[in-house]
């Protein structure tokens, strides 16, 4: 048989008040529709729940077991109710981010420590890769946002700026291009410009402005980890270009620090959501967040700027 819930909060109600008035006056109902909610009961269940008397109401042995799974079902409900609408106002959940290295380990952090501050029921599990594995993230349904380079998105995605990190030379202590503020495209490359690969966001980036300088890398070496090309512009074997945020990656090599290249050239990256799909609560919450540091200007670091 089915007992609905305000079936077995009636009886709970009449059980534990010994009353059917006080469990009447309790529920605000009358009387007799509470007696007749119990009779109900007990005509599905084919046993007597109470004894009745002159003065007070008492559990038969039937009475007893039921009250002891009707408060374990009452009490499951309250529980998968209260965690339901938890969820619902963003309050429970997960959230998974897609987006490039540099992104996972600099900018983000921060985020979502703020984030965990105020949602500390939501986890957030960010997957860091390469930019075109950002967006198969995102069409597996791995990822409920991204942060990433905006070119090529496709058309079930939609990319709103967030930040733009400016290309920093990467040259090693002491060399002579070091001593000036800033270095120019084709001066780099005529240093022997050590490249990111192909996979990298960065590559196009560095291709194109080489290009645009009348210039091209030098093939002196290429690697596809920002730690490599690092180790080997520390080594000696050469120079190359990165945005502020890949700078961060590259302290441990000692490099030289604080030397922009020019002309300006930016990278954008765009905060991607879904189209046609509606977030979950926890990552709108996560979505709102990020649009509030933004139009508070909260500090970036070097080299970063809200877009």
């Amino acid at each position: 048989m089915d007992l609905s819930l305000r079936q077995l909060s009636a009886f709970v109600a009449v059980a534990r008040t010994g009353s059917f008035t006080a469990a009447a006056q309790e529920r605000h109902i009358a009387q007799s529709s509470l007696s007749r909610t119990v009779a109900e009961i007990e005509r599905l269940l084919g046993a007597k729940l109470f004894q009745r008397d002159t003065r007070n109401v008492q559990l038969t042995p039937e009475g007893v077991e039921l009250l002891d799974v009707a408060e374990d079902i009452l009490a499951a409900h309250r529980a998968g109710m209260t965690r339901m609408t938890r969820f619902v106002n963003g309050e429970r959940g997960a959230v998974t981010v897609a987006t490039l290295p540099s992104v996972a380990a600099v900018l983000l952090p921060p985020v979502i420590a703020a984030f965990r501050a105020h949602r500390p029921g939501i986890g957030v599990r960010i997957i860091d890769t390469h930019a075109g594995s950002v967006v198969d993230r995102m069409a597996d349904g791995e990822a409920d946002l991204a942060i990433t380079i905006p070119d090529g998105l496709p058309d079930w995605l939609a990319g709103r700026p967030l930040v733009r990190d400016r290309f920093h030379a990467v040259l090693p202590a002491g060399h002579p291009l070091a001593e000036h503020p800033s270095v120019g495209w084709r001066g780099l490359a005529e240093a022997g410009f050590i490249a990111l690969g192909a996979e990298s966001s960065v590559r196009a980036f560095t291709d194109a402005a080489l290009a645009g300088a009348g210039s091209r890398a030098v093939g002196v070496a290429e690697a596809r980890n920002v730690a490599a090309v690092a180790g080997l512009v520390r080594a000696g074997l050469g120079v190359s270009a990165v945005p502020a945020l890949v700078r961060t990656l590259m302290s441990f090599a000692e490099l030289a620090d604080g030397v922009v290249v020019e002309p300006v050239v930016e990278r954008r990256l765009d905060l991607v959501v879904p189209a046609r799909r509606r977030l979950s609560p926890a990552a709108r919450r996560f979505v709102e967040l990020l649009e509030e540091l933004r139009t508070a200007g909260r500090p970036l670091p070097d080299g970063v700027r809200w877009a």
